[in-house]
């Protein structure tokens, strides 16, 4: 089974604790039924820079990747179906699903 890497973009930060505990509850109950599709549950990111040959720059874009899920799935259409199940896409954010290959 390949491996696949859900990265989350933008999206909106809980109003409140208990948004960001029912949040979380959704989250759970998501990978709990990955089942042994989970790689990875969850890796938040909560600060990036961009760097070029020239600069580094903090990345203030409100799109920018805030995290990732790593999951296993037969083929990339099996992926897209788990990442359409995942509670971040109830906070306005966007999902980039991408396979991964194993560099030997």
């Amino acid at each position: 089974m390949a491996q696949y890497m859900i990265a989350y973009h933008g999206g909106s930060q809980p109003s409140s604790k208990e948004e960001g505990m029912k949040q979380m509850e959704k989250w759970k109950m998501w990978v709990k039924g990955l089942g042994d599709k989970v790689v990875n549950p969850g890796t938040p990111l909560p600060t990036s820079v961009l760097l070029t040959s020239t600069s580094v720059e903090e990345d203030n874009d409100p799109n920018s990747m805030k995290g990732f899920a790593v999951v296993r799935a037969e083929t990339m259409d099996e992926a897209i179906e788990i990442a359409k199940r995942d509670p971040f896409l109830e906070n306005g954010g966007t999902i980039r699903v991408s396979q991964m290959m194993e560099m030997k």
